[in-house]
């Protein structure tokens, strides 16, 4: 297993972390961001599973913040990058961007972290591989924060995530990068600054051979079209049922269209220990860039 401390662009350059790689089961390269290697085990490690076309590097300054105070003191800390998305090898065959494939080569890390049970934190696609290990792994489950997923997924929300990924245009600067994430989530997002934006745009965008790219495979796209969105999407209750045993921390942007305030109502009427927290003037998903956030997510996560 290889490892290298930086490489990843502008916003690797500011992180404690360490990237690590491993093969996959078909010889693909994937990478997750390792926080705190030296802790002494004595703290539940925990995992952060990213969106669709998100990467590791959305929990950098969580995991940072975290380390920095009780919660994440003495804890580990990874980072996942599925296949096709930040510094994991891009696949050939797109139709390998799968949710069985993703959630096999989740358990490939975790075997090669040495990592028994963990506090998952998934967002969005995140939430649903946790959901999906509470069913083939229920033991790596420690503990569970869902970050704007739930068992029912609106439609809408779905709708408008196929109309931008995979064809974002490409930016001439970082300024052009700011301005074109304002374009296209500033409906979801209203609560954020320019340095907000900023960030987001650092974490969408990287700057390779003086191009502007995403920091995911644009094929992500296809699976996604061959989504029938028609009659909705199943119910995932029953996946959601089996985390009952489990504590469990709901995260909503107020903004969202893919969870709706009602199905999160539902989820904690449902469980008998899901807390629930609302990011104002956010959407899907919330960042988890900002105080409040990171001071909901530490509180949840010391209780392990």
């Amino acid at each position: 297993m290889g490892q290298q401390t930086g490489g990843a662009g502008n916003m690797t350059e500011q992180t404690s972390g360490v990237s690590r790689f491993i093969t996959a089961s078909d010889g693909l390269q994937l990478h997750y961001r390792e926080y705190n290697e030296q802790a002494d085990g004595r703290k539940t490690p925990m995992v952060c599973l990213p969106g669709l076309a998100r990467t590791a590097m959305d929990f950098d300054r969580l995991a940072r913040a975290l380390i920095a105070g009780d919660a994440g003191k003495n804890r580990r800390i990874i980072a996942v990058d599925y296949r096709g998305r930040g510094l994991s090898d891009r696949d050939r065959n797109w139709r390998n961007y799968d949710m069985r494939v993703e959630n096999a080569d989740i358990l490939s890390v975790l075997a090669a972290a040495r990592i028994e049970h963990a506090v998952f934190l998934g967002t969005s696609r995140g939430g649903l591989h946790t959901m999906m290990l509470g069913a083939i792994r229920p033991s790596a489950l420690r503990a569970v924060i869902l970050n704007d997923i739930g068992p029912v997924i609106e439609t809408k929300g779905l709708m408008r995530i196929r109309g931008y990924v995979g064809k974002l245009p490409q930016p001439s600067s970082w300024d052009n990068a700011v301005q074109l994430a304002q374009q296209i989530m500033s409906a979801q997002f209203t609560g954020l600054s320019l340095d907000d934006w900023r960030a987001y745009a650092e974490l969408t965008f990287e700057e390779k051979d003086g191009k502007f790219i995403p920091r995911y495979d644009a094929a992500l796209s296809k699976p996604l079209l061959e989504m029938n969105l028609e009659n909705g999407v199943p119910a995932l209750w029953p996946q959601f049922d089996g985390l009952r045993h489990l504590p469990v921390l709901a995260i909503r942007g107020a903004n969202s269209d893919l969870l709706s305030n009602a199905t999160l109502e539902a989820m904690a009427a449902r469980h008998g220990d899901c807390q629930t927290h609302t990011v104002e003037g956010q959407g899907h998903a919330p960042l988890l860039l900002d105080e409040a956030s990171i001071a909901r997510v530490a509180k949840f996560v010391e209780r392990f």
